[in-house]
């Protein structure tokens, strides 16, 4: 992850999810997940930031915890859901989140803050993360070139072919792939939902 992106979450930590938990209920998100994800099923919410997503998820029906590369905003997350679990895991490496755990990955608006030649193997990392017949829901906010906000935060702009390449290069299944204005932050970003590949069937 981007060193100065980090530093500001860290930085700012309750400010930011002060900011967060204020906004709007992110209902355009919460309806893609009760439509596509596995009900029921192991849910990982990577870049959880506060735990706003993930407190919703576990509500809901996806047994759910989050995992974050900022210490401070995974200190917020414990503070505010203390029966939740959150760890630290910073993309694209993941360390320590095992292959094929999760039938439902949240990752939501994180990947731009990557350099631009870790965006592919943080996508092709997510998936490996998703079990097989298991769903990926990624996205990303949408800007015309690099930038860093007046925290320091960077913005990358993401190259959403090379995400689809990636992903059909795995022969995952796209559910849905579309460029929004976010209900929660006011933002445009970009969606994908899909569904990675079954195990192949036994002779």
């Amino acid at each position: 992850m981007d060193r100065a992106t980090l530093d500001a979450y860290d930085k700012d930590a309750a400010a930011f999810a002060e900011e967060w938990h204020g906004q709007p209920a992110p209902v355009d998100l919460h309806e893609i997940v009760e439509q596509f994800f596995v009900r029921g099923g192991r849910t990982a919410d990577i870049g959880c930031g506060s735990g706003r997503e993930v407190d919703w998820l576990d509500t809901n029906g996806f047994s759910a915890e989050g995992f974050d590369a900022s210490e401070g905003l995974l200190a917020e997350a414990r503070a505010r859901y203390p029966d939740l679990t959150f760890t630290y895991a910073a993309l694209p490496e993941l360390s320590g989140v095992a292959a094929n755990r999760y039938d439902n990955v949240l990752c939501e608006t994180v990947i731009m803050h990557l350099d631009h030649a870790e965006i592919v193997p943080a996508v092709r990392r997510l998936l490996d993360i998703v079990k097989p017949d298991g769903v990926l829901y990624l996205s990303w906010r949408v800007t015309d070139a690099d930038e860093r906000d007046a925290q320091g935060r960077l913005y990358t702009a993401v190259d959403a072919g090379l995400v689809r390449a990636e992903l059909a290069s795995a022969t995952a299944t796209t559910f849905l792939d579309e460029e929004l204005v976010s209900a929660s932050s006011g933002k445009t970003i970009h969606r994908l939902v899909v569904k990675k590949p079954g195990l192949p069937p036994r002779d």
